[in-house]
């Protein structure tokens, strides 16, 4: 400064215009060197680093590197260069070294937030961290830097000792607390359900108890905002989100499939052995050629070993109508269009109870929106309660008026 502004009072210019003309000259230097320093770093330094990391066959500097640790901490170096300079502008100094060190406070924070979470992934590489995963500790130690750091920077720019401001403020902790209540339990919830991924915008999720179902609208710092697929809008507090339990359906959006879960209640009354005319008759249903006939070798064996005669159904085993059905409606949703083939599907008896004997059907569909869905589910089930009668089987249903007048009439 004292350089420049001897130059320009030697060339006649006033003194306070040359003291101001060092000053715009040195932020220029200054400012130019930081750009400098930056192109450097990020040119030819972070490119260096990256070269050397992917070059190598370690995984946890390629995870730091994902999680921009080195990217992020770059950023300091023209902050300690500014900080360094400061003596140069005289009386300027104390707020140029304040407000630098809060930019170097708040870019150390998001350096140890990515340190952190660089710690948490390499931690995952390891099979005990299915065992004990240190995911909450890192979250506690992320709010406890947040909050010392944010101490340290408000302190800084009131130039007051730390100590003296945790002491000044420890007295009002009761208040804020009862006041900011709501306010404290939302942002601590907001940050557990975004950590731990629990809820995001698009969500589709469920929570009977506020009348949730439907899409994630908005998150604040207070409540989630739901719009049910009636087109209402339900708000939820945020901290009920964490302390209730609700359902999620983005693991079935992200499987790209949809569970069918349903059964079909047959009469108990119509559940018979097959005869040889109704297995001949089976077997020209085109998705049970094969089970019939390797069934039918399966059940020969086994009847002449345990020497079983043929004609008494009762002894040994023999094919029945419902179990011909139960396959045929197995084979059926293998071969259907829109099924997913590599997730689970099975036909399965339930228990009977008042209402006949339920066949449960449990498969996935590819499709996850709602409308075709529902399209594909309801073509299932047309031709599965249309087909029953040509397997002698009865649909199960409760007697109806119709009914009634028919049994009126015979009597």
């Amino acid at each position: 400064m004292g350089y420049f502004t001897k130059i320009f009072t030697g060339r006649g210019i006033n003194s306070i215009y040359a003291q101001y003309l060092s000053f715009c000259i040195m932020i220029l230097i200054l400012t130019l060197l930081c750009f400098i320093l930056n192109f450097i770093i990020k040119k030819v330094i972070l490119k260096l680093i990256t070269k050397l990391i992917e070059s190598n066959n370690h995984r946890w500097d390629n995870i730091m590197l994902d999680r921009q640790v080195f990217k992020r901490l770059s950023y300091i170096v023209p902050a300690i260069v500014v900080y360094n300079a400061a003596p140069l502008f005289y009386q300027y100094e104390t707020i140029i070294k304040r407000f630098t060190l809060t930019y170097i406070f708040l870019i150390a924070i998001f350096v140890l937030n990515s340190a952190l979470d660089s710690a948490n992934d390499i931690y995952n590489l390891y099979p005990i961290s299915r065992i004990r995963p240190i995911k909450g500790l890192i979250q506690v130690v992320k709010i406890a830097v947040y909050i010392i750091v944010g101490i340290i920077i408000i302190a800084n720019l009131l130039g007051q000792s730390p100590i003296a401001l945790l002491s000044g403020i420890g007295a009002l902790t009761a208040v804020f607390s009862l006041v900011f209540k709501d306010s404290i339990l939302g942002f601590v919830a907001g940050i557990q359900l975004t950590s731990n991924k629990m809820l995001q915008i698009g969500d589709w999720i469920e929570m009977d108890k506020y009348g949730a179902d439907g899409e994630v609208m908005e998150v604040t710092l207070n409540t989630v905002k739901v719009q049910n697929f009636d087109k209402t809008i339900v708000t939820i507090p945020a901290y009920a989100l964490v302390s209730d339990s609700f359902k999620n359906w983005r693991g079935m959006q992200e499987s790209g499939g949809r569970r069918i879960k349903r059964a079909v209640y047959m009469d108990t009354t119509s559940i018979c052995f097959c005869t040889p005319e109704m297995i001949e008759r089976f077997r020209q249903i085109h998705y049970l050629k094969g089970y019939i006939h390797k069934k039918e070798e399966e059940l020969k064996k086994f009847n002449m070993e345990a020497g079983a005669e043929s004609d008494m159904p009762v002894n040994g085993r023999h094919l029945t109508n419902i179990e011909i059905f139960r396959i045929y409606i197995l084979n059926y949703i293998e071969n259907y269009p829109g099924i997913r083939k590599e997730m689970p599907h099975i036909v399965r008896q339930l228990p009977p109870g008042e209402f006949g004997l339920p066949l449960e059907i449990y498969a996935f569909t590819g499709y996850t929106d709602w409308v075709n869905y529902e399209n594909l589910q309801a073509d299932i089930f047309d031709h599965i309660l249309s087909v029953a009668a040509e397997f002698g089987l009865r649909i199960f249903q409760n007697p109806t008026g119709q009914d009634l007048r028919i049994w009126g009439k015979q009597e």
